[in-house]
């Protein structure tokens, strides 16, 4: 039986959630990213009429207010972006558990067992389409196909809140006029290396020599080759409990150099504070720890380690970070910057394997208390409660660390996806 895939695609995702807490603004130009007072950074995301007038993603906001002087930024809030993921997953789950994140706003689904009394992949797509507007007040657009890598090619094709669908019939037509940069994982390099050979289409791409393309680009250039003739065998990964984000981090540039041990663990615990809280807010544990650190001549480095169990308690991501800086720096020079993240997320009802050496009980009572200060500082503010380590230096836990915080999304292959390039002899 032929596979059916979706790909849905959130439409200006960050940007369409911001709209509707912001109605007054329907019809004008928005973007989401930076600092909107001090006017730096990039733009994350835009809306429609903002694109229309020329901003696009990853364009500098003064850059951005110069295509188009109206705009209005807003500065990304990642934590509401997160509940409207899990919203839209819940709303795939009614229709496969074969649900695969690429990031906060996309997802494969693999809905060929539902076709059998859901309708083709067309009609589940527009279902899916319409629950998303009437539930969710946001748009998607979805592409249908056999195969991962055109069904994203089709979500990309027509935007907004639109559906396409690539079969066997018309993929030629589509998808072969299409340039190859659209084809996923051919990026800027890629593309002028490709054009060097005269290959400028997906088609041209398809009907390439593979042995020339494997010479030039390597194990790459097979598997480009059967992206582009849609032979890509790749499984839509079962829905589990893997987080649409690998990681969530928050990195910060020091209001002084930090010169020992305890200004480190002052400026760590400000950090893990954010991530372990924002990492609560959006029922996740994390099962890596890393820390990053540049010092005041802007040499860098960072370094994780996995942990004993899953975790969303501040003081052990603190502590975890704190043994890696321990065992990775030795004070050449003063630091200036320090960054922690929180890698490998899993749901936080994830069943885990409970370790004798390690007191459940203790674990519990530290989650507990963080979710007491939760409450606590979403009542009366972030200041209400304080660890007695912020004592010690009060410009140095002063620090705001949500202003640098960063996600990061799963790639296509970290699951050692199949590409059929094995078959290939």
């Amino acid at each position: 039986m032929e596979r059916t895939i979706l790909h849905s695609d959130c439409n200006a995702f960050y940007a369409s959630v911001e709209m509707l807490h912001r109605p007054e603004m329907k019809g004008k130009p928005l973007a989401v990213g930076g600092d909107p007072e001090a006017r730096h950074g990039i733009v994350l995301t835009a809306n429609y009429p903002a694109k229309r007038l020329g901003v696009k993603t990853g364009m500098a906001l003064w850059q951005a207010k110069q295509v188009c002087p109206d705009i209005v930024f807003v500065p990304p809030r990642m934590d509401l972006y997160l509940r409207f993921s899990r919203l839209a997953h819940e709303i795939y789950a009614d229709y496969t558990d074969l649900q695969e994140p690429f990031g906060v706003d996309e997802s494969w689904l693999d809905v060929t067992d539902s076709t059998s009394y859901k309708g083709d992949g067309l009609k589940i797509a527009e279902e899916i389409s319409r629950r998303i507007k009437f539930e969710l007040g946001i748009t998607v657009s979805i592409g249908v196909s056999w195969n991962k890598i055109f069904a994203k090619l089709g979500s990309d094709y027509k935007k907004p809140d639109a559906i396409t669908v690539i079969n066997k019939e018309n993929y030629k037509n589509i998808v072969w006029s299409l340039p190859v940069s659209d084809l996923l994982y051919v990026g800027r390099a890629t593309e002028k290396k490709l054009k060097l050979w005269g290959i400028h289409t997906i088609g041209e791409l398809a009907q390439a020599d593979p042995s020339l393309l494997q010479r030039q680009l390597g194990k790459m250039g097979l598997i480009l080759h059967l992206f582009a003739n849609g032979d890509d065998q790749t499984p839509v990964s079962k829905e589990d409990y893997r987080a649409p984000i690998k990681s969530i981090g928050n990195s910060t540039t020091t209001p002084r150099d930090l010169v020992n041990d305890e200004d480190v663990r002052i400026i760590v615990y400000v950090l893990a504070e954010s991530v372990a809280t924002r990492l609560r807010e959006n029922n996740f544990k994390c099962r890596v720890v890393e820390i990053s650190v540049r010092d005041n001549e802007l040499s860098s480095y960072s370094k994780q380690r996995k942990i004993e169990l899953p975790t969303d308690i501040t003081s052990e991501i603190a502590e975890a970070a704190m043994e890696l800086f321990h065992q990775s720096y030795h004070w050449n020079k003063p630091i200036r910057s320090i960054g922690v993240r929180a890698c490998d997320l899993v749901d936080a009802l994830i069943p885990v394997q409970l370790n004798l050496f390690i007191s459940e009980e203790r674990r519990q009572r530290l989650h507990q208390m963080d979710l007491a200060v939760d409450q606590i500082r979403k009542r009366f503010g972030f200041s209400s409660v304080q660890r007695g380590l912020m004592y010690q230096d009060k410009l140095l836990s002063a620090v705001n660390a949500k202003e640098d915080h960063t996600v990061h999304p799963h790639g296509y292959f970290e699951n050692g996806n199949r590409t059929g390039v094995e078959y290939l002899g």
